[in-house]
């Protein structure tokens, strides 16, 4: 029998194992076709590991049935964005992560520079095809989360050691040359040979409208929002730091985030997140796209393959922090 035919048999199983998860987090919103989707891949890398003999239909279920459903559950929510799930999450391990990284860093400053690399990796801050990429997405559920996370901060440690000895890699180079691009959500569109024939003059033009639209995105936004952008793109306040800022009660965000946390029955007084500077970000990121499009599109009355070379020019803007400074003028 087939691999395919196989897991196909198990499907049933899947929803099973799908509908316990829903009735112990039904706010997490992971679609079926998703989480059944992670357990179709971990039963195909189950199946292809080398053995003599291919396992029955039932030997598949009792291994489905022995995956961490819970914690993949959560996994699946979290690398969807899904509020509820990130609180969740902050609650259950982040004690666990600084725990850990405490005990395996050399030194405090190490612990919380992997603590807050980690949590930007489990959010994700690539952009594939249009896609923000959750380090989450990783994991398959057949050992712990808590394992999973131990090895992550074990393998951000290990990188951390390696970029204090100058000792680079190509991913890494790769990963940070991107992270701005990817933290402005404008997924950068690759314009290839038609770059190329843009005249001088025309691609002036586009360059005068994409500036005029990121300008007015950027004076549209409320106080909070700039304050937020400023902070991180101008001052290159790291996450955790933003989060103690937003803790104390003198701070201008303070009295914006009181209001937001009452209106969703949260303790206002609780404890501020990396995860949650990151949500606040990636909001004020889709609605400057969304206004710049939209100012491209009316103001200046460009078409959607116009639209395409502005978000191309914009992406080379992004690298910079010089593109932030309106947000101090606005």
């Amino acid at each position: 029998m087939k691999h395919e035919d196989l897991v196909i048999e198990c499907e049933s199983v899947m929803d099973e194992i799908f509908a316990r998860c829903v009735e112990n987090a039904p706010n997490f919103g992971v679609l079926v076709d998703c989480f059944k989707d992670s357990l179709r891949k971990t039963a195909y890398r189950y199946l292809n590991t080398d053995s003599s003999e291919t396992p029955t239909s039932e030997e598949i279920s009792g291994f489905l049935r022995q995956i961490q459903a819970d914690d993949l559950f959560l996994a699946l929510a979290c690398a969807g964005g899904n509020d509820r799930a990130w609180w969740e999450f902050d609650q259950q391990h982040r004690a666990y992560l600084e725990r850990v990284a405490r005990h395996l860093a050399r030194t405090e400053i190490d612990a919380q520079e992997v603590v807050d690399t980690v949590y930007v990796e489990l959010y994700g801050t690539r952009v594939v095809e249009g896609e923000r990429v959750s380090k989450f997405a990783t994991y398959s559920g057949r050992g712990t989360l808590r394992g999973w996370l131990r090895t992550v901060i074990w393998h951000s440690l290990v990188d951390l050691h390696r970029a204090s000895h100058d000792e680079i890699s190509l991913d890494e180079m790769m990963e940070n040359v991107g992270e701005s691009f990817a933290h402005a959500n404008f997924a950068a569109t690759e314009l290839g040979g038609e770059s190329q024939t843009i005249d001088n003059i025309a691609r002036e033009r586009y360059r005068k409208a994409t500036l005029d639209s990121i300008e007015k995105a950027f004076a549209s936004l409320d106080s909070h929002e700039k304050l937020l952008l400023l902070y991180y793109h101008v001052e290159n306040l790291k996450l955790r730091e933003i989060a103690r800022m937003v803790e104390n009660p003198a701070s201008p965000l303070r009295g914006w985030f009181q209001r937001k946390s009452a209106s969703r029955d949260k303790n206002p007084a609780s404890k501020i997140h990396e995860s949650t500077i990151m949500r606040w970000l990636e909001k004020n990121y889709a609605k400057v796209l969304k206004i710049f499009r939209t100012e491209l599109s009316t103001t200046h009355g460009l078409s959607e393959k116009e639209i395409e070379i502005c978000m191309g020019l914009a992406t080379q803007d992004l690298a910079s922090p010089n593109l932030y400074r309106n947000l101090i003028t606005t």
